[in-house]
């Protein structure tokens, strides 16, 4: 079940008076600090949040090279977010394995944020919860952006396989000669022919192999 916020979150943020001026009790909400990349920020009162069911391109990280569209996914969720008020929905599974808190945000008009990044081109699916709301409208915004060949889609696919492993349970696919891919049991292997099918399907390229 969802929860708008975690509590000692919301204390934290009343008792630093960081309140938006049309929030209420039922619908808290943050103002954003930082924008990290294109699917992490911070918000005042110091927690870092990563956006709920999507991930972006990455960004360059010290001496890691980001990823091609890394920097067009950060400057659009900059655009979107930035020194505003949002809201944001947290699942079960509040935080990662990082201490982030995991949410679908929102903004004041209702705009939303994960749906965004998605429909536009600058972030897949990541399907970590078996029970992840809004799945259904994430997967048509990412079926359209492939269809409109929007943001990073719109990239040749480098080093095209004859068909690609996908993993049921984890909703990761992999090349055919991936370790993880190879390793998938029997009852959690679905094959796809290329690509765009397992993308369309929702399931994740793995990162170890980059599909």
């Amino acid at each position: 079940m969802l929860k708008r916020f975690t509590l000692t979150l919301i204390l934290a943020l009343l008792a630093c008076g960081l309140r938006s001026p049309v929030a209420d009790a039922d619908s808290p909400r943050v103002k954003v600090r930082w924008v990290d990349d294109g699917d992490t920020i911070e918000v005042a009162g110091g927690e870092r949040v990563r956006y709920l069911g999507i991930n972006t391109p990455e960004v360059a990280h010290q001496d890691k090279p980001g990823e091609p569209f890394g920097d067009e996914a950060k400057a659009f969720n900059k655009k979107l977010v930035q020194g505003r008020w949002i809201n944001l929905e947290l699942a079960e599974q509040q935080r990662d394995h990082y201490g982030r808190l995991l949410a679908f945000v929102f903004l004041a008009d209702g705009t939303f944020v994960n749906g965004e990044l998605v429909r536009q081109g600058y972030a897949h699916l990541l399907r970590r919860q078996p029970k992840l709301r809004y799945w259904k409208q994430l997967l048509e915004l990412q079926r359209q952006a492939l269809r409109q060949k929007k943001g990073m889609w719109s990239l040749p696919v480098a080093n095209p396989e004859k068909f690609y492993i996908g993993n049921k349970r984890s909703w990761i696919f992999h090349r055919p000669n991936c370790q993880f891919g190879r390793k998938t049991a029997a009852d959690n292997r679905i094959r796809f022919r290329d690509r765009y099918e397992a993308l369309y399907h929702g399931f994740s390229p793995g990162r170890r192999c980059k599909p």
